[in-house]
């Protein structure tokens, strides 16, 4: 029953989405630096992300949140892409990561292979490495 309502209540509205989740922990972390001597001013800037937030949450403009979220994923994108790429290289034990010289694309390779060429398959071109 009280799901129903929920449901009811959020029907038309926007919801969640990165920004969002991006104003949520941008508040958090603020909140927790507000704690520190000095730094009380915080506080008011944490919540005014967290009343961004919920005016984003429960927006009926789909249109213009959907346009925020662009120009946030526009401006975050290649870090969250960095991020990621970091994260995999660090678990992967079995392969070696480069960067193409001619057009930047990630190649991996097979770690303990000696020197080896790798071709690109953006571009094309080959170059030698260390495997």
């Amino acid at each position: 029953m009280i799901r129903n309502a929920l449901q009811r209540f959020m029907y038309g509205r926007y919801g969640s989405d990165q920004l969002n989740i991006f104003l949520i922990v941008a508040y958090l972390v603020l909140l927790l630096l507000s704690a520190l001597p000095g730094l009380g001013f915080l506080e008011f800037v944490s919540f005014a992300l967290v009343a961004w937030s919920l005016f984003r949450l429960l927006s009926r403009n789909y249109a213009a949140r959907r346009a925020e979220n662009a120009k946030f994923l526009k401006l975050a994108g290649p870090i969250i892409r960095w991020y990621r790429l970091q994260r995999t290289i660090l678990r992967d034990k079995d392969h070696r990561y480069f960067k193409c010289p001619s057009c930047g694309q990630q190649l991996r390779v097979p770690k303990g292979k000696g020197k080896i060429t790798v071709t690109c398959r953006g571009c094309g071109s080959s170059f030698q490495e260390k495997s």
